[in-house]
């Protein structure tokens, strides 16, 4: 097909248009949905779903419920970074929520203090052996080593014995659930630190978000490593002939999932300020689906952290939407279903265009 070229003082440029950045359209999605909860809101309910509406309040926005929006995928969003790494790089990771709970679980154990209003904290696991009031860097390097440990299994696995990726992160989710369970024999773990609690208060989970969206975009885009999880992900046998590392590498991608993952349940369990073994049901899926929404191609090779951050706030407006629209929460369980399978048409209906254009 010919392309039709201009002259402007000598020189010449192709007239054809670039496309838009696939993140340009998650983010016209995201604007569209807020625009329909503002609408329904508007007609049905007499009320804005994103501008402040109270006389007494002088804010244009509801700072409030975008607040909620961002605290409610901040964690979640957390998992989903890793997982956009591991689906880049042709991967799947099944096992971060169950990671989370194990963490949360064996993290906050070492983050208890020593009494409880004067009398020795009944729920201390470690009372007995004196590793109690703990600085806050132990339970965070302990968090950090459950994530390298489950990281270092995952990835061994799929990299050394070639075991799909899906069988070997179930494996882990099923593996990793158990552990939380067994590790105070279902029983919460609570009260800790101060300096443990503080991680996730206020809006810390949100800063703790967006900066590591921020580090893990920037590594993707201008390091060796992001070069290298796109070549793998694109053409596997491509990326081997031309010298790369393909098992260090998704050692390397797993691990990394696995510390996010970690360092989610971290955040969740201080911002909760308990641990229970049923922490990070369903992570796995809603972080999946958020990087799938932002662009990320379940075949590989495609995909950005900020797509992800994208679809991670798409999840937020439809949970805090059905919440202004006093819609039960089973509802929103049926709707993420829907959105999580939807993700995987779209991403199948992409590929297919690419195919088709190529």
């Amino acid at each position: 097909m010919a392309q039709t070229s201009h002259g402007v003082g000598g020189l010449t440029y192709d007239a054809k248009k670039r496309p838009w950045p696939p993140e340009f359209n998650v983010l016209l999605a995201l604007v569209i949905l807020v625009g329909l909860f503002e609408l329904i809101g508007r007609v049905f309910l007499g009320d804005s779903f994103l501008f402040n509406t109270r006389p007494n309040v002088d804010a244009i926005f509801n700072e409030q419920r975008l607040q909620i929006i961002i605290l409610q995928v901040s964690i979640v969003g957390i998992i989903a970074i890793g997982v956009t790494q591991v689906i880049i790089c042709g991967g799947i990771d099944l096992s971060s929520g169950s990671v989370v709970g194990a963490t949360a679980m064996i993290a906050m154990s070492f983050a208890q203090v020593a009494t409880v209003n004067g009398n020795p904290n009944p729920k201390a696991m470690f009372l007995s052996y004196g590793w109690i009031d703990l600085p806050v860097i132990v339970p965070l390097l302990v968090a950090i080593g459950c994530g390298l440990i489950a990281g270092l299994v995952n990835g061994l696995l799929i990299a050394y014995t070639r075991i799909p990726p899906f069988i070997a992160t179930l494996g882990m989710m099923v593996t990793a659930r158990g552990i939380a369970k067994w590790w105070s024999k279902g029983e919460p773990i609570s009260f800790p630190t101060e300096s443990f609690a503080a991680i996730g208060k206020g809006l810390m989970p949100v800063v703790i978000f967006i900066s590591l969206a921020i580090l893990f975009q920037l590594i993707l885009t201008y390091t060796k490593y992001g070069k290298h999880c796109y070549a793998i992900g694109s053409n596997e046998d491509a990326a081997r002939m031309s010298g790369i590392k393909i098992a260090n590498h998704k050692v390397l991608v797993y691990v990394i999932a696995a510390i996010l993952a970690s360092l989610a349940a971290v955040v969740l369990c201080s911002k909760n300020l308990t641990a229970q073994s049923g922490m990070g049901v369903m992570y796995e899926l809603d972080a999946i689906a958020m990087a799938v929404i932002g662009g990320v191609s379940l075949s590989g090779g495609r995909g950005s952290i900020i797509g992800t951050v994208i679809g991670s706030l798409i999840f937020g407006v439809i949970i805090s939407g059905f919440t202004f629209l006093r819609l039960d929460a089973y509802y929103q369980e049926m709707v993420k279903g829907v959105i999580i399978v939807g993700a995987v048409v779209l991403d199948q209906w992409r590929q297919r265009r690419r195919a088709i254009g190529a």
